[in-house]
């Protein structure tokens, strides 16, 4: 394939950062922007770090020029403080990027949303982003991809207690997950964000929802 470039939204998250180490050293990609709060502490030739103030997404549209732009914002209501900063960051600023790099030119955008996300959820958390799924999809990219893994695990900057008590239960009754309850054994961000390279290599046209087992398979080298 011809040289790419990438937008990584959200490089300073868990999968966001291991997509652009990864990312970077992916000969395929010429050019990689990453959108961030503030900057990171990574130097590499390909690398152009974009500090920005996500209020404004749409005001940097002459910075939102890329091949492919890959979405891995996404927080928690207790990180954000109340529901309306969690749908702040993982509805507004993630749709709000998708337009602004349509606009642009992008031909492709790979998010990373949630297992179980459903515009029709009880649950706020699921809702939210399966409400953010149907917005996105809506645009009009050539190619969209959204990624729903399951349980995250890898190396966060913040301690969350109830995600590794779940990681630790998840691992012990391991053998439950298998058939269709696959899709809900924990992932590693590192093979999610593998996972989001090897789909947007692909660059197959329309709108593809990849469950948590599917990612893994990816990673695993099974596309």
């Amino acid at each position: 394939m011809p040289y790419r470039s990438a937008l990584v939204i959200g490089a300073s998250g868990l999968v966001g950062l291991n997509l652009l180490n990864q990312i970077l050293n992916d000969n395929d990609y010429d050019k990689v922007k990453a959108a961030v709060r503030k900057p990171l502490q990574i130097e590499h030739e390909k690398l152009e770090q974009l500090v920005i103030n996500f209020d404004s997404i749409s005001s940097y549209d002459d910075l939102f020029k890329a091949d492919d732009i890959f979405c891995c914002l996404g927080t928690t209501i207790k990180k954000a403080g109340s529901q309306e900063a969690f749908i702040k960051v993982d509805y507004s600023y993630a749709f709000e990027a998708a337009k602004t790099g349509l606009v642009n030119g992008a031909e492709q955008f790979i998010i990373v949303s949630s297992a179980g996300a459903d515009s029709d959820s009880s649950i706020f958390y699921k809702r939210v982003k399966g409400d953010t799924e149907d917005s996105i999809s809506k645009l009009g990219y050539n190619s969209i991809k959204i990624l729903r893994p399951s349980l995250l695990t890898g190396s966060r900057k913040e301690y969350r207690f109830s995600e590794k008590c779940m990681t630790i239960l998840m691992s012990i009754f391991s053998f439950i997950f298998v058939g269709s309850l696959k899709k809900y054994r924990s992932i590693k961000a590192a093979d999610v964000a593998g996972a989001m390279i090897k789909i947007a290599k692909k660059n197959e046209e329309g709108i593809k929802i990849f469950e948590s087992d599917e990612i893994q398979r990816i990673a695993d080298g099974n596309y």
